[in-house]
């Protein structure tokens, strides 16, 4: 149990544990079985809970199955949140990324890997990520105080292709050192890639 969640009431602890019970199991069910041949009426009994509190801590199967993702970019988009840009906006973002990935705790890295492997062999999923993640990108440009214009929907553009050459490069061993590593890396080959020939 992390520190955070010891501080956390009983009853917080509970629906925590619950909700990560359920995007556990989830993965788990979908990345063995498939994610149409698992049904949810499967997945709570698994869990043993019911379908009503699978809906009060989910809107759908897809929403579950990308927990792991959405609790990166929802604490991204809180760090980018916490303090007013300043400085050169590429660097912003990076620095918010890479706090956002020291926040996260060993259940997060647990799930986070086995959710995009999922995420890439389901069709289903795949749709549902990229409606998410356009909703993030707009996001990013409300929380950080910009109008949208090409400049800055290509700035996000660059972030999550960074974020996504990182990601690839991590992967295979998954170490937890590595990511931030990696990070820092694929922002800094940004100008050398841009002036390639």
């Amino acid at each position: 149990m992390t520190t955070t969640e010891q501080s956390l009431p009983l009853r917080e602890r509970k629906k925590l544990r619950t909700r990560q019970a359920l995007a556990e199991t989830a993965v788990a069910m979908f990345t063995e079985r498939g994610f149409d041949a698992t049904t949810l009426d499967e997945l709570v009994e698994a869990v043993e809970v019911s379908k009503r509190t699978f809906f009060r801590n989910f809107t759908s199967k897809e929403d579950v199955a990308l927990t792991a993702i959405k609790q990166l970019w929802e604490t991204y988009l809180g760090v980018l949140a916490e303090r007013p840009p300043s400085g050169p906006l590429l660097g912003v973002l990076k620095d918010a990324l890479l706090t956002t990935i020291g926040r996260m705790d060993d259940y997060w890295y647990r799930q986070f890997l086995p959710t995009v492997r999922l995420t890439e062999e389901c069709s289903p999923l795949q749709a549902h990520t990229l409606r998410y993640c356009a909703e993030v990108k707009t996001e990013i440009i409300r929380v950080l105080g910009l109008t949208p214009g090409l400049e800055q929907r290509l700035l996000v553009e660059v972030v999550i292709g960074a974020w996504n050459c990182a990601l690839a490069e991590w992967s295979p061993s998954g170490e937890r050192e590595l990511l931030p590593v990696l990070v820092d890396r694929a922002f800094a080959a940004i100008p050398a890639a841009l002036a390639l020939e």
